[in-house]
């Protein structure tokens, strides 16, 4: 199995073999319950599907709730499709835990949404340095862009050029997290550094 989907908890620190203080990031990831497997003759890609994270049945559609009796199991919140390696057979309503795919030691990807800041400057959203002093009249343009540098041609901004905007709120992948330690009886794991999205946060996490 390449992973499992989990939940953002907050960070902690922990102190590891040569003493020094490791900032770690609290994932309970799973357990998750296959609820669908695509192969290749049916859908003409494989993969299998997995589910996390209970679900009232009043707040779960019809056809989602026969979906989920399919696999025999409860209304989930969350459903993501991973690639199926066939390293092992599985099964609908088999549940996977952090043991069955994560090890301490290993290094993982985790994609999850990062905060919204809203609309915001370029000096934030892209590091601008505005436009400087405050010499010959300029009172108020510390924090602006400055200029465009278009004239008669093409007399227009093009499209993707870096400006004030909605920032935050999209989709990010940080690669090779280490994995510092697991603790199975409760579906963590924690990895070194920082992951996307408020705490509470829906993550995936990919070996």
């Amino acid at each position: 199995m390449p992973g499992l989907i989990g939940k953002k908890i907050g960070m902690t620190s922990v102190f590891g073999a040569d003493g020094k203080n490791i900032p770690c990031t609290v994932i309970e990831a799973g357990p998750c319950v296959v609820t669908q497997i695509r192969t290749e003759e049916k859908d003409g890609y494989a993969a299998v599907q997995l589910a996390y994270d209970e679900k009232k049945e009043k707040h779960t559609s019809a056809p989602l709730m026969g979906h989920f009796k399919k696999a025999n199991t409860t209304p989930k919140r969350k459903l993501v499709e991973f690639e199926n390696d066939f390293s092992r057979e599985l099964n609908l309503g088999d549940v996977l835990s952090v043991a069955d795919v994560i090890s301490d030691d290993t290094w993982v990807d985790v994609t999850g949404i990062s905060k919204g800041k809203g609309f915001q400057g370029v000096v934030r959203r892209h590091g601008f340095g505005g436009v400087g002093g405050q010499t010959h009249g300029q009172h108020n343009r510390l924090r602006a862009p400055g200029s465009m540098g278009a004239s008669s041609y093409p007399s227009r901004v093009f499209r993707g050029k870096r400006l004030a905007g909605r920032m935050g709120g999209e989709r990010v992948k940080i690669l090779n997290l280490k994995v510092i330690k697991v603790i199975a009886e409760n579906n963590l794991i924690l990895v070194k550094g920082s992951i996307p999205g408020p705490k509470g946060s829906y993550v995936i996490v990919e070996e």
